[in-house]
C-alpha cells in the first residue's frame, strides 16, 4: 500500500489518503501478524489519535515535518516518555520511561508517529532474537527462521509490512544482521553520528542507534531527522548533517576495496561468496575500481569486540540491582548482597548474566592485561588499518553474515558458534566507520541474503549514494 516514504507523502498532499487510513492499515497488519512477535507494545489509540492530530495540521495549512504521517516504530532499548521500555528483560519488567530519547524526540518533532516498541534480545545481546522476555520473534519469510537479532522485532516490523521505517542499536551488527535475515536495508551510522540519549547502553563506545526500511530514501531521510549534535550526549558528532535525502548517485565511479581473506573465509556460505564474486566482477565491467587488499587480522576481531563489550557491559548493567527500580525478589532474604544476587539472577537472562560474568573476568586484576588491553591493542591496530584503507578507496563490501538466517533453536546451545557469526559485522563497530547491509541475493534455500557496504567516518553521502547504485543496478530479483 506504501511503496515509499515519498510517494505517500504525496498521496497526503493530493488528498488520496491520509495519515489515519495509513496507522489503520498497519495496525491491521500487526494485528494479522501477532503470531511473529515483532512487538512487545503496540500504541494504538495513540497512533489514531496522533494521526488525526497531524491530517488536521495538513488540512489547515500549517507547515508539515519532513517525516509527516510516517508510520515509525522503535526498538525496545529506546526511551519514549510514558511508554514502557524494557529492553525484554525481566529486570525492567513493567518500568516505564521519564524522558524521550533524543532519536524519538526528532522523530516526533518531524511529524512522524510512533506506531510501536518492538521485540529485541536482551539488552541487544544475541543474534537471534531468542534471548528475549517476550519469547522470539519470528521470519516473517520463513516462520522456521530466526529473524537475526539484537534488533529481530523492527526488522521483521519492516519485513512484514507493519511500519514504514523502524529504529534499532547496532553493537555489533544489531541492525545489519537482521536485515540481512530478513531481506531489507538495515544502516549502522558512524559511531556519534546520532545522539546515543535515551538508548539504554550495552556498550558504550559501540552501540549506536540505526535504521530499517525498504529503500535507501527512506532511510537516508530518516538519517538526515536523527542525526546531528546533542547536548545531552558527549560522544555525539558536532558535524553539519548533509541533506542525506537529497544526495542522489551522480554516476561517479567508485574506488571499492574488499577482504579476500573475508570473501574466501571458510565460515563463509559457498553461494554467498559466489554471488557477492560475481558483484566485484560486474563492478569492475562497469568501470568501477575494485581491489583486494591484505587483512591478517580478521580471526582476532570478535574475540576483541566480546572482550571490550562484555567489559562495558559489565559495567553499565551494574545499575539493574533492584534498589532504585526495576526487578525486586519476592523471595526471603539473608542480607543486602543475598538481595542484589537474588534480584540480578532473577531478573537477567543466561546470555546476559554469561556476558556479565565473562566481562567482569576480563577486568579482574589478574586478567585486565592479558585480555581487556590486548583486545584495545587490537582494536587501536584496525582503526588504524580502516584509515589506512579509506586513503586510498571510497568504500570496504564485506559480506553481511556467514550464512543465511538460522533455524530456530540451531546455535541456541552454542554461544560460541553464535559469536563467530558476528564476523564480518563487528568491524564497523570496533572502528566506528558507517556500515549498511543491502538485500541485493536471494539463496537457493529461498532465503535473502546481502550484501555489507562501509565507508569512512562521518562519509555516510558516499555510503548511501553507492548502496543507491548497488541497489538500482545489482539487486537480483
Amino acid at each position: 500500500m506504501f511503496t515509499n516514504i515519498q510517494e505517500y507523502q504525496i498521496k497526503l498532499t493530493s488528498g488520496n489518503t491520509t495519515c489515519d487510513t495509513a496507522v489503520k492499515h498497519f495496525l491491521e497488519s500487526i494485528q494479522q501478524h501477532r503470531r511473529l512477535n515483532a512487538f512487545t507494545e503496540v500504541y494504538a489509540e495513540e497512533a489514531v489519535s496522533r494521526a488525526a492530530e497531524l491530517d488536521e495540521k495538513r488540512k489547515s495549512g500549517k507547515p508539515t515535518g519532513k517525516l509527516h504521517g510516517v508510520v515509525v516504530a522503535i526498538k525496545d532499548v529506546i526511551c519514549y516518555k510514558g511508554h514502557k521500555v524494557t529492553a525484554a528483560s525481566n529486570i525492567l519488567k513493567g518500568f516505564t520511561s521519564v524522558y524521550n530519547a533524543t532519536a524519538v524526540q526528532r522523530l516526533i518533532d518531524e511529524d512522524a508517529i510512533i506506531i510501536g516498541s518492538c521485540n529485541c534480545d536482551e539488552f541487544a545481546m544475541g543474534s537471534t532474537n531468542e534471548n528475549s522476555a517476550y519469547g522470539n520473534a519470528l521470519n516473517a519469510l520463513d516462520e522456521t527462521k530466526v529473524p537475526g537479532g539484537s534488533s529481530g522485532g523492527s526488522a521483521v516490523a519492516v519485513q512484514a509490512g507493519l511500519c514504514m521505517i523502524s529504529l534499532g542499536s547496532d553493537t555489533g551488527g544489531s541492525v545489519r544482521q537482521p536485515a540481512d535475515f530478513c531481506g531489507i536495508v538495515g544502516l549502522k551510522p558512524s559511531y556519534g553520528r546520532i545522539s546515543r540519549y535515551g538508548l539504554i547502553a550495552y556498550a558504550s563506545s559501540f552501540d549506536q542507534v540505526g535504521i530499517f526500511g525498504n529503500n535507501i530514501n527512506d532511510v537516508a531521510l530518516a538519517l538526515e531527522v536523527i542525526a546531528g549534535a546533542d547536548e545531552y550526549d558527549s560522544t555525539v558528532s558536532r558535524l553539519p548533517v548533509p541533506s542525506y535525502s537529497n544526495e542522489k548517485e551522480n554516476g561517479k565511479k567508485f574506488r571499492i576495496a574488499y577482504f579476500e581473506e573475508a570473501v574466501n573465509h571458510s565460515s563463509l556460505d559457498k553461494e554467498i561468496a559466489a554471488a557477492i564474486k560475481n558483484s566485484i566482477t560486474k563492478l569492475k565491467d562497469e568501470g568501477h575500481s575494485v581491489e583486494a587488499v591484505q587483512f591478517d587480522l580478521l580471526d582476532y576481531i570478535v574475540p576483541a569486540y566480546y572482550v571490550l563489550t562484555t567489559a562495558e557491559a559489565s559495567s553499565n548493567l551494574s545499575r539493574y540491582d533492584g534498589i532504585r527500580y526495576g526487578h525486586k525478589t519476592t523471595a526471603k532474604i539473608e542480607n543486602l548482597s543475598h538481595f542484589y544476587k537474588l534480584n540480578r539472577s532473577e531478573g537477567f537472562g543466561k546470555e546476559v548474566q554469561r556476558r556479565i560474568m565473562l566481562g567482569t573476568f576480563v577486568l579482574s586484576a589478574g586478567y585486565y592485561d592479558a585480555y581487556f588491553s590486548k583486545a584495545q591493542q587490537v582494536r587501536r591496530l584496525l582503526v588504524n588499518k580502516v584509515n589506512e584503507i579509506f586513503k586510498d578507496f571510497d568504500a570496504l563490501i564485506l559480506p553481511t553474515a556467514p550464512t543465511t538466517a538460522f533455524t530456530i533453536g540451531e546455535k541456541k546451545d552454542d554461544p560460541i558458534a553464535m559469536y563467530i557469526a558476528d564476523i564480518y559485522t563487528v568491524f564497523a563497530n570496533l572502528t566506528g566507520v558507517p556500515g549498511i547491509s543491502l538485500p541485493l541475493y536471494k539463496h537457493s534455500n529461498g532465503m535473502p541474503f546481502g550484501l555489507q557496504v562501509m565507508t569512512n567516518k562521518f562519509t555516510e553521502t558516499t555510503l548511501l549514494q553507492l548502496s543507491g547504485l548497488l541497489m538500482q543496478h545489482y539487486k537480483m530479483t
